[in-house]
């Protein structure tokens, strides 16, 4: 019976460090404003997304989390890196609105998410 029970425990924090799991804060210092205010490196960053050019690490790194993060309100992204989420996502959708949609056809094919960042 004892037994049972650590095994129950051990299963039990380990579904509340994965609860807790947030994104890396690895690239949190990348300056969101520098990338929004050069056309050269924001096409760049949508063309790495979009699987139609070659990727930093920190493009990479967005483009394998983003389905993760779309799909669940950031609820992994730190404040900082919800920040940024938001600033990105009011240019594209203001500024950018053909890359906006080409993001959203391939990371919400559905529209399943779209209400959430509409919001924003």
């Amino acid at each position: 019976m004892k037994k049972y029970f650590l095994i129950l425990l051990t299963l039990l924090m380990m579904t509340l460090v994965a609860a807790t799991e947030k994104y890396s804060r690895k690239y949190d210092d990348v300056d969101v404003d520098k990338i929004l205010q050069s056309n050269r490196i924001l096409n760049n960053y949508i063309r790495c997304l979009l699987d139609e050019g070659p990727c930093t690490a920190e493009g990479r790194e967005l483009r394998k989390i983003l389905p993760d993060a779309v799909s669940n309100v950031c609820s992994k992204c730190n404040s900082d890196q919800k920040a940024a989420a938001e600033k990105v996502i009011h240019h594209l959708k203001t500024k950018r609105s053909k890359d906006w949609d080409r993001l959203v056809a391939k990371y919400d094919p559905r529209g399943e998410y779209k209400k959430n960042y509409e919001k924003l």
